[in-house]
C-alpha cells in the first residue's frame, strides 16, 4: 500500500513463530486482503458481507446479526477476546455484594465474579467436586469454586453458608437473574487470572449442557483492542498486534500520558468462539510511527536500521490503509463442524511439529500382510 497499490489479496502459506497449541499447526493458509484509502468501518462492512455470503453459499444459512463488542466488554463479560455467544452465562461481578463480609477468599480478591447455569440446581456434590477439580487444573489455575444452589423450594444451599445468610444469597440471585432450579458458580482472585479461569468454566458448562451446537453460527466483531500491553519481564510496552497498527485518533495524546489506555484501530472476526481473522488500520504518518517505535523501546538508530525503508517511504506520502487476514483452514474447519484444523490440512503435523507421513510408504511385515490377506508382487 505504501508503494502505491490500491488493493490486493493473496492466499499465502504462513509459519508460526509462537508456541503450538492443541488447535494450531506450525503452518497454515491465510487469505490476506489489504486496501488503500479505507477506514475501519469500510473493512468491517466489506468482510462482514463476505462472511454472510459464504455462509449462504456454503452452508445455506442466512446470517442476520453481526454484533460488535469492545475488547474491554469481551473480557468483562466473557473473559475472552474471542467469546462464544451461542449461549448466555455472561459474567456477573459480585464485589459490591460479596466483599467485606468476613470471608477471606472474597475479601482478599481483586475480583469476585460468577455465572448462572440454568437448570443445574440439582447438581450433586460429586458433580460439583468435579467442577472444582476442573477449575483447579494447572492450565486453568483457579484456587477453588464457590457454588450456590437455588433450590426449587426457594431455599439457597451454598458452600459459603457459614458467611452469607439467605438474604445475602437472595441478593446474589437477583443480580445473577437466577431462578429456582439454577446454579450459581463463582470464582475469586486476581482480575485477569480469574476471568480467564471463569471463561474456561463457562465453556465447559456450555459443553455439558450441549449449548455449543456446531450447526449454529454466531459471528461478531471484537473491536477497540488496547494498542499496547505491558510486559513484566522486559518492563516495557509491547504492541498487542504489531508496531504498525494505528491508534484511535482521539487517543493519540494518551500515548505520552497513559499508554495503557490507548485503543487501537484493530479488529477480530470471531465465530463460535474461534478467531477467524484479524486486522488493523495501519499507521501512515512518519512522525506517529516514530513515536510508536520510541514507546516500544526502539532507539532512533534501531528504528532506522530495521524499518528505515518504511520511514523513508512515508516521506513521499502514504495513503491511509488497512486490511484483514482470514484463516482459510480455520474457516473451512468451521464450515465442516470441526474444532481442529488438522482434519482440513494436507499432511498435518503432530505436537512435535513433525509430519508423520514423511517416511511413507514404509515397509510392511509378512505377518501384517498375512493378517490382511495381501501379497506384494514385484
Amino acid at each position: 500500500m505504501v508503494a502505491g497499490y490500491d488493493r490486493y489479496f493473496q492466499l499465502v502459506r504462513c509459519f508460526r513463530d509462537e508456541d503450538l497449541r492443541a488447535d494450531r499447526q506450525p503452518e497454515f493458509t491465510q487469505i490476506d486482503c489489504e486496501m488503500s484509502f479505507v477506514t475501519q468501518e469500510d473493512i468491517l462492512n466489506t468482510f462482514e458481507s463476505l462472511a454472510k455470503h459464504l455462509f449462504k453459499t456454503v452452508k445455506g444459512i442466512e446470517i442476520d446479526e453481526f454484533p460488535r463488542i469492545s475488547y474491554d466488554d469481551a473480557m468483562k463479560y466473557y473473559g475472552s477476546d474471542k467469546p462464544d455467544i451461542r449461549f448466555g452465562m455472561k459474567f456477573i461481578e459480585l464485589n459490591d455484594l460479596a466483599k467485606g463480609e468476613g470471608f477471606v477468599v472474597f475479601d482478599n480478591a481483586e475480583l469476585v465474579v460468577g455465572i448462572n447455569a440454568e437448570g443445574c440446581g440439582n447438581y450433586s456434590r460429586k458433580q460439583l467436586d468435579k467442577l472444582t477439580d476442573f477449575v483447579r487444573k494447572p492450565q486453568i489455575g483457579a484456587q477453588g469454586l464457590i457454588y450456590v444452589k437455588y433450590n426449587e423450594d426457594g431455599i439457597f444451599k451454598s458452600s459459603v453458608d457459614k458467611f452469607f445468610d439467605q438474604d445475602a444469597l437472595k441478593r446474589w440471585a437477583e443480580k445473577f437473574g437466577s431462578k429456582p432450579g439454577d446454579l450459581m458458580l463463582i470464582l475469586a482472585g486476581d482480575i485477569d487470572k480469574t476471568r480467564k479461569a471463569l471463561n474456561e468454566l463457562r465453556l465447559e458448562m456450555g459443553n455439558r449442557l450441549e449449548l455449543r451446537n456446531v450447526n449454529v453460527f454466531k459471528p461478531l466483531w471484537v473491536v477497540d483492542f488496547p494498542l499496547l500491553e505491558w510486559n513484566e519481564d522486559s518492563e516495557r510496552w509491547h504492541a498487542m498486534h504489531h508496531p504498525f497498527t494505528s491508534p484511535k485518533a482521539e487517543d493519540i495524546e494518551l500515548i505520552n500520558t497513559d499508554p495503557g489506555k490507548v485503543r487501537a484501530n484493530a479488529y477480530d472476526m470471531v465465530i463460535n468462539g474461534v478467531e477467524i481473522g484479524g486486522g488493523s488500520i495501519r499507521i501512515h504518518n512518519k512522525e506517529l510511527q516514530k513515536r510508536m517505535f520510541k514507546l516500544l523501546g526502539f532507539t532512533d538508530d534501531e528504528a532506522q536500521s530495521q524499518f528505515g525503508f518504511l520511514m523513508n517511504a512515508f516521506e513521499y506520502g502514504a495513503p491511509p490503509h488497512g486490511g484483514i487476514a482470514l484463516g482459510f483452514d480455520r474457516l473451512v474447519a468451521l464450515f465442516g463442524g470441526s474444532d481442529s484444523i488438522r482434519d482440513y490440512i494436507a499432511f498435518p503435523k503432530n505436537n512435535a511439529g513433525r509430519d508423520v507421513m514423511i517416511d511413507s510408504p514404509s515397509g510392511i511385515s509378512d505377518e501384517q500382510l498375512d493378517e490382511l490377506g495381501l501379497k506384494v508382487v514385484k
